[in-house]
């Protein structure tokens, strides 16, 4: 399987005409009954041997922190990042494989954190909240630099949501040195975070709204983060999961939901919908309880929602063109509408 990114870079090394190129992606689009831009496509797996390095790299990797670890706490992060950044010179700049260039990102970025951590482990300060929320930003706000050194050289897509979860991170620390003792304030923060992901996502999904390029992985990425950083802190500001909810409070879950649903099909991501989907599940439980259906509460919530969201996909097409329909001179932003119907 071929990624846009890879038939991009074919058609501008001349190996094969834009034509071509443009026949291949309507070819695959009428055999699937859905345009490749509605798709979502993102590259994990360029072939098994994908997993089969991942693994090697994985207990190579491990081993190296063990190993590390065992000689000083600092040692370990250290020789992760080294032999991360190595191992990306061959499997992400020359072989190009998918999953271990994301594994090898994911060791290195979490490799150079892990240096400060180490350290603070082996000195084992006694520091109040307030001085570990600042530390705790700079060891967040060294996570983003490593991110932003490895893009530069590597440029994997994931790259540049690693880098912004960082920069939340930084953000909840300042927050925490600023507020100490105020753990409930920190929601507001990460929800300011989250929807400034959501911004930078449509940034970079907007720039390529054909998703034919790199730019639409890394949106894709950044809109896999932004979810989680809005959805929860809504839903916990909401005291979803404090306490027994009510029947309005399960509804009031129930809407949001659907907000986000009409946003996941404005902008064609479904991310949102499956990181919300754990609280909408918590809340249809809780009105079949209230309704009497104990013993069957969880069979009849997965029942229906599970039926809303195979609903929801097969009807994904029609139902955007709606949404979109409906926001007027926001459509030349948007990923274009089109539907194909299957012979």
């Amino acid at each position: 399987m071929y990624s846009e990114g890879e038939i991009e870079a074919a058609v501008g090394a001349g190996v094969i005409s834009p034509d071509a190129a443009a026949a291949l992606r309507n070819y695959i689009a009428e055999q699937r009954a859905a345009p490749a831009v509605d798709e979502e496509q993102f590259r994990l797996l360029t072939g098994f041997n994908d997993i089969f390095v991942s693994v090697a790299l994985a207990l190579a990797i491990g081993a190296i922190a063990q190993i590390g670890w065992q000689a000083a706490p600092w040692l370990g992060g250290a020789g992760v990042a080294a032999a991360s950044w190595g191992a990306a010179e061959f499997f992400t700049r020359r072989r190009r494989m998918a999953l271990p260039s994301i594994l090898l990102l994911l060791a290195f970025v979490g490799g150079v954190a892990a240096v400060p951590i180490g350290v603070i482990a082996r000195i084992e300060p006694d520091w109040p909240q307030s001085t570990a929320a600042l530390v705790g930003m700079g060891i967040a706000l060294l996570a983003g630099g490593a991110a932003w050194l490895h893009w530069r050289r590597f440029r994997v897509p994931i790259t540049v949501a690693a880098g912004t979860i960082a920069g939340v991170g930084a953000a909840l620390g300042l927050a925490g040195w600023l507020m100490p003792n105020a753990e409930r304030l920190l929601y507001p923060v990460a929800l300011t975070g989250g929807l400034a992901t959501f911004a930078l996502a449509m940034w970079w999904d907007m720039s390529d709204r054909e998703r034919r390029t790199r730019r639409a992985d890394v949106a894709f990425w950044l809109h896999l983060a932004a979810a989680p950083l809005i959805a929860h802190p809504v839903f916990q500001l909401l005291g979803v999961f404090g306490q027994e909810i009510g029947m309005g409070q399960a509804l009031l879950v129930l809407g949001l939901y659907l907000l986000f649903a009409f946003v996941a099909l404005a902008v064609d991501r479904r991310a949102l919908l499956v990181s919300s989907l754990v609280y909408v599940l918590y809340a249809m439980t809780a009105l079949f309880r209230q309704a009497g259906a104990i013993e069957l509460s969880a069979a009849l919530t997965a029942l229906v929602i599970g039926s809303a969201l195979l609903l929801l996909s097969v009807f994904w097409h029609a139902m955007r063109a709606r949404v979109v329909a409906l926001l007027g001179g926001l459509e030349r932003r948007l990923p274009p509408v089109q539907v194909v119907v299957p012979a």
